[in-house]
């Protein structure tokens, strides 16, 4: 996994408390930038935590670049919908020996290791060949219909992996890149980085966290699973970690 922040709004936290200030101090736009100090920065910051005003939040933008995930994670990245995504195309992109993860409790035995690993290739077999398949018969009608040799071949390569595509598995690795406002990552850190959510999303959450954390160390300060302010509210459900949780999220802030 790869993840990397590629942007974010410029002073994400000044532009939070800009707004904040907007909305109770008598300012105009020309003057509401002026004496935001980093300490009244903060001071804002730390009032709207205080009577939950969360709309103000959403003017600060994060926009990750994201690689050497599985189709799976994608499939749960993208029900937090107050988020724009665009991802690698497996319609335009063909995956002949595609990259993919290998869940790490696969790996840690050789017998279900080896089944896997099997598995993938086996996939990539099936693809190749349906791929060559469809090819060949698109090509033919492409150039019944009039294409010359090269464009012909193009096109049907094109169409052809538009369905070889339908056997490649939830492991098939993708690339994607996804922003979020500072609000929603806050909802998105909450249930993905708690011991609860899958592996794969947990560890791509609590790796974008660390991420934004560096560029807005204030405004994220208190992200992460609910553990970090409170009692679990998972109830029986609970993983039962909670002062675990605590040290190795409070460890994750001092990293530089």
């Amino acid at each position: 996994m790869n993840v990397q922040l590629l942007a974010c709004t410029p002073q994400p936290e000044r532009t939070v408390a800009c707004a904040a200030k907007l909305c109770y101090a008598a300012a105009d736009i020309s003057t509401v930038y002026e004496g935001l100090t980093q300490e009244k920065t903060a001071g804002f910051l730390d009032m709207l935590a205080e009577i939950g005003h969360e709309s103000p939040i959403e003017h600060a933008s994060f926009t990750f670049g994201i690689e050497g995930v599985s189709r799976s994670l994608l499939a749960q990245l993208t029900r937090h919908r107050i988020a724009s995504y665009s991802v690698q195309s497996q319609r335009y992109v063909k995956e002949n020996h595609f990259d993919f993860v290998l869940p790490p409790e696969i790996e840690a035995v050789p017998e279900a290791r080896e089944e896997f690993l099997a598995a993938m290739e086996e996939d990539a077999r099936h693809y190749q060949r349906l791929a060559e398949l469809l090819q060949e018969k698109h090509k033919a009608a492409f150039l019944a219909q009039g294409w010359d040799e090269k464009e012909a071949a193009r096109k049907a390569e094109k169409k052809a992996i538009e369905d070889a595509r339908f056997v490649l598995p939830n492991a098939c690795a993708t690339k994607l890149i996804c922003t979020m406002n500072a609000r929603e990552l806050r909802n998105f850190f909450t249930h993905r980085c708690c011991g609860r959510a899958q592996w794969e999303i947990r560890a791509l959450a609590t790796e974008m966290l660390r991420l934004a954390k560096a560029a807005a160390p204030h405004l994220f300060q208190k992200a992460g699973p609910p553990c970090l302010r409170g009692e679990c509210p998972e109830g029986k459900m609970s993983c039962g970690e909670a002062a675990a949780v605590r040290q190795r999220f409070a460890q994750l802030e001092v990293q530089p």
